[in-house]
């Protein structure tokens, strides 16, 4: 009878460079920009923890070409702990770290085996009864459907294919190696271990067609649990397919419906909650999370006034739970307005006649040929990764252009700065 097990890992990104995240955050952003090193310091201990025969790491193992040569030296660092253990390594290059990507080169250890770029590759494990079949990125826009090129399976043994790749259909990551499931599954493999989507999902069993998701999540898009997957296998047969735990920073959107709120100051309670519950979930890791505002209110307007403030004090709430428990990456004032602004005085008669005014102004064509130029140059100096993740909803509709929508957008700081709460 033989029997293995192995890890199927996947787009870990050691060394990404993070988002949005500030130079003055501490020991928890210090935490976070280490994170990816981290996860992988973890799968290794998994590995030899487990006695895995061999890891395979489906493509992204780096995420573009070096900055110095630290970061190879931690990869080769970390392979060393694994021939230390008699486990093997094999590494299929993707998009980010393919062949013209890195130019900086390393001598790995002998239990390391990276993939040819050149044409599809069969490596044959005999004494575990293996063929692993796979090939590397070449150059980072792989158009091509690699997987037509690869081999039949070995008879008689294991067959793993390994391969980056988006599938067809998938919008949310660039089509490279585009190949479908149904292709997938008929090539008679026993498992395809996959890369490149970074939302783990297993799309079919026996065979097993596998993405196991990036080891760490990076930033807010990149949310819940990150890992990679622990397969054991006895006669040719899948035993047990186990999630495998690898990250120590948890991302999250929090939803905090603040409906219930009379005041400004009555939101502080609700974050510090929602955080005690989201960390109690999150167990060891670290939890990075945005904090969203939701509910239709009539303390919308003072919300987003008070936008610099809910911040501090989420932030505040936060440290409360002690050190290294949770971050804040921005907290985000998605309430409603009701549909009417109720009151009387001089203050909502002077904000009626001020909507007036602008109910005309969205179709003023000077208005939006000024708002064109004026915020067409402020957009255009903004960082890359503001432009790309807006989540006020006047920038969103700078961004877009829509100047209508930033003209109605705007009257929820006019209404807060004019309409006092009464007494």
């Amino acid at each position: 009878m033989t029997s293995f097990r192995f890890i199927h890992a996947a787009d870990i990104h050691i060394d990404s460079p993070l988002r949005g995240l500030p130079v003055r955050e501490g020991s928890a952003g210090a935490r976070i920009r280490l994170a990816t090193r981290s996860a992988f310091e973890q799968l290794i201990s998994s590995a030899i923890e487990e006695e895995v025969a061999f890891l395979v790491i489906a493509g992204d193992l780096y995420d573009g070409d070096w900055r110095d040569f630290q970061t190879g030296l931690f990869f080769v660092q970390q392979m060393g702990r694994l021939a230390q253990a008699g486990i093997r390594a094999f590494v299929l290059l993707g998009n980010h770290d393919a062949e013209s990507q890195i130019t900086r080169k390393l001598p790995l250890p002998s239990n390391v085996e990276v993939f040819s770029h050149r044409k599809p590759q069969t490596i044959r494990l005999e004494a575990l009864g293996v063929a692993l079949h796979g090939q590397s990125f070449r150059q980072r826009d792989i158009m091509d459907n690699l997987a037509a090129g690869y081999p039949e399976p070995v008879a008689g043994i294991f067959n793993i294919g390994v391969l980056h790749t988006a599938l067809e259909g998938n919008t949310e990551h660039a089509s490279y190696a585009p190949c479908s499931l149904a292709e997938l599954v008929a090539k008679g493999y026993d498992y395809w271990a996959l890369g490149h989507v970074h939302k783990g999902q297993v799309l079919h069993e026996r065979p097993h067609v596998v993405f196991p998701g990036n080891l760490q999540g990076r930033h807010i898009k990149e949310i819940g649990a990150k890992g990679a997957h622990l397969v054991t296998v006895v006669d040719r047969e899948i035993t047990e397919f186990a999630r495998l735990p690898c990250d120590v920073v948890c991302w999250a959107r929090i939803a905090v419906s603040v409906e219930s709120c009379s005041r400004v100051s009555d939101v502080h309670d609700l974050v510090r909650a929602a955080l005690e519950a989201e960390c109690a979930a999150a167990e060891d890791r670290l939890l990075a999370c945005r904090i969203e505002l939701t509910g239709r209110t009539a303390l919308h307007g003072e919300f987003v006034a008070a936008l610099e403030t809910l911040q501090a004090e989420a932030q505040a709430a936060a440290l409360g739970l002690g050190e290294d428990v949770a971050w804040i990456e921005r907290l985000v004032v998605a309430t409603e307005a009701p549909s009417r602004t109720e009151g009387t005085g001089q203050a909502h008669e002077a904000f009626g006649e001020l909507q007036d005014m602008l109910a005309g102004a969205a179709t003023d064509e000077d208005l939006a040929q000024r708002l064109a130029g004026d915020l067409g140059e402020f957009v255009r100096k903004l960082p890359i990764e503001i432009r790309s993740d807006p989540d006020d909803p006047v920038l969103k509709a700078a961004l877009g252009s829509d100047h209508g929508a930033v003209v109605e957008k705007v009257q929820d700081f006019l209404r807060a700065r004019l309409l006092e709460p009464e007494e």
